[in-house]
Order: structure tokens, then C-alpha cells, then sequence
């Protein structure tokens, strides 16, 4: 069983992963859309979702809430018998590229200053609710 728990801690943090590449990819390829003139950047559900997710992290943040995502990983690592993230090849190399140490004024600076320019984004670069 503690076999199971290490593999669904894996699966949590590759999709802890995959949620922090779509907030940062989403924001890079909006401007990128924005300049190359791709419509479906300023579709305007994407556009929601996009910042709902930035506002959620950034909130987080100011409120010292620990990530609902972070915790369930590591109360599966704890059910595993994982004290650390010395398990499995993907597991190890995913936290390493995930988590890093920093005062945490750090984080909810760069977490405020990217959702500032998630917002930005709407000003400058609108997403509209119908594409014609």
C-alpha cells in the first residue's frame, strides 16, 4: 500500500507541476499571441481561467495559506513513509525543479508582480468573448 501512496504523491506533484507551466506558459504565450496576432489568445474563458488560477496563488500568498495541492502531496508522502522527496526518479527531479527556498516576502512579491501582469494583459491585449 505505501507503494500506491508514493505513486499518487508523484501524480500530485506532476500535476502541481503541470498547473505552475500552464500559469507561467499561458501568461508567455498570451503575449506572445498578442504579437504575433493568434486569435485564440484573447479567447475569453482561457483568459478567465488563466487569471482565476494566478489569483488563487497570488491570495494564497498574501494570506499564508499553504497550497491545498502541496499538502495533499505531502500527507501522501507521509502515508508512503517519504519524509523527504528522495523517492522516485520523477518525483525527485520535479520537486527540485519546483520548489526552491526563499524568505517568503519573496514569493508573494513574484506571485503578486505576475498576477499584476496577468491583469495587464487585459488591458493591453483584451480577450474577447466571441472571435470573429
Amino acid at each position: 500500500m505505501t507503494q500506491l501512496y508514493h505513486y499518487l504523491a508523484d501524480a500530485v506533484l506532476l500535476l502541481h507541476f503541470s498547473f505552475v507551466l500552464f500559469v507561467v506558459g499561458a501568461l508567455l504565450l498570451t503575449l506572445l499571441g498578442g504579437y504575433r496576432g493568434w486569435l485564440w489568445v484573447r479567447n475569453y474563458r482561457f483568459r478567465l481561467f488563466h487569471l482565476f488560477c494566478i489569483l488563487i496563488v497570488m491570495l494564497q500568498s498574501w494570506l499564508g495559506v499553504i497550497c491545498p495541492v502541496t499538502t495533499l502531496e505531502m500527507w501522501l508522502r507521509g502515508l508512503a513513509g517519504d519524509k523527504q522527496y528522495s523517492g522516485s526518479f520523477i518525483g525527485h527531479w520535479l520537486e527540485y525543479l519546483l520548489y526552491y527556498r526563499a524568505p517568503d516576502w519573496v514569493f508573494i512579491l513574484a506571485y503578486s508582480l505576475f498576477a499584476l501582469l496577468v491583469v495587464l494583459t487585459w488591458v493591453y491585449l483584451p480577450p474577447k468573448k466571441k472571435l470573429s
